[in-house]
């Protein structure tokens, strides 16, 4: 038998994903480095209408920038020939103009009506209790909302620009083979588990128990993840999956309290997005996606077969 030839064979697995490791070092250090003062002082939500104080906010806002550190270092230096930085994540905004207004109107009006549905479901089996609902007070939370939505976009940037910008199209190119199902389940369980140092605190699911909100988490960003990703495979762009975001962190948890009897307790668990309710909902809207072929990626020449192939930009660049 010949010997091999030297630099013949297959790339090392760690130097072809040093990345991917780079990534994903930065981002959950960064979490985790960001909610030390909280956790090292015993800090726990045990009420999900108990306001968040001013340490958990700062906490809060510097480690959703961590995923947007870890992608900009992975880049830059965990590839040769990174390239331009805000191209490789898809930081532009959908051409033309209007067509950016459309989808970002998009990404704001599916979560709402995900929403809506979910706690529909929750109220007619009895598991959310609906109060009473007045039209002024409704019009001036969603105003005030929308407003805090608009501020609270850089926050989220920080986020996508990890998960969609880098680390769903990463995992979805392997070698020469797209893999979309295990970029999928692969990026919604690293978009999970990146929030364990708050799921601990009782940050998503106050009052829970880490062994039952950290698999709710699971499930709830798996099935959230496919429709961010969708807006961003439409447009092109991360910005609309920013603004799907957004909603759901703000406004979806804000239309559970608003249209909730201000009397009765809250649970994450079986209200909204993040209860079962909301997991039916959307693994519905999810299914309806993926039949519709609407989940299916570009490729790295901009040519795909499904809906995505409408987007302005490849969904996965070559030199990721």
């Amino acid at each position: 038998m010949g010997s091999r030839p030297a630099g013949s064979g297959r790339v090392r697995p760690d130097g072809r994903r040093r990345d991917l490791w780079l990534y994903l070092g930065v981002a959950y250090a960064g979490m985790w480095l960001a909610m030390l003062p909280l956790l090292v002082t015993g800090y726990r939500r045990g009420d999900a209408r108990e306001a968040t104080g001013a340490l958990a906010e700062v906490c809060i806002a510097v480690a959703m920038f961590a995923p947007a550190l870890g992608a900009v270092v992975a880049v830059r230096y965990g590839r040769r020939g990174g390239g331009r930085v805000w191209e490789a994540l898809a930081l532009r905004w959908p051409r033309p103009w209007g067509r950016a207004v459309r989808e970002c109107l998009t990404a704001a009006a599916v979560p709402a009506g995900l929403t809506l549905a979910a706690l529909a479901l929750g109220a007619l089996v009895g598991r959310y209790p609906v109060g009473e609902l007045d039209a002024g007070s409704v019009t001036g939370w969603l105003a005030g909302g929308s407003v805090g939505l608009v501020v609270s976009l850089p926050l989220f940037f920080g986020e996508e620009l990890g998960w969609q910008g880098y680390l769903f199209p990463r995992l979805l190119r392997d070698g020469h083979r797209t893999r979309p199902l295990r970029a999928y389940l692969l990026t919604g369980a690293a978009f999970a588990l990146w929030h364990l140092p708050t799921l601990i605190m009782g940050g998503q699911y106050p009052g829970r128990s880490w062994y039952v909100s950290v698999p709710a988490m699971v499930v709830s960003c798996t099935l959230v993840l496919p429709v961010f990703t969708w807006l961003r495979l439409r447009s092109g762009s991360v910005v609309p999956a920013v603004v799907a975001h957004a909603f759901v962190s703000s406004l979806s948890v804000g239309m559970v309290k608003e249209f909730a009897d201000p009397d009765a307790a809250l649970d994450p668990l079986h209200m909204g997005l993040t209860g079962w309710p909301g997991w039916i909902v959307m693994a519905a809207f999810v299914a309806f996606l993926a039949r519709t072929g609407r989940l299916r990626p570009v490729d790295a020449a901009g040519a795909g077969t499904g809906v995505g192939a409408r987007a302005s930009g490849p969904v996965v660049p070559d030199r990721l």
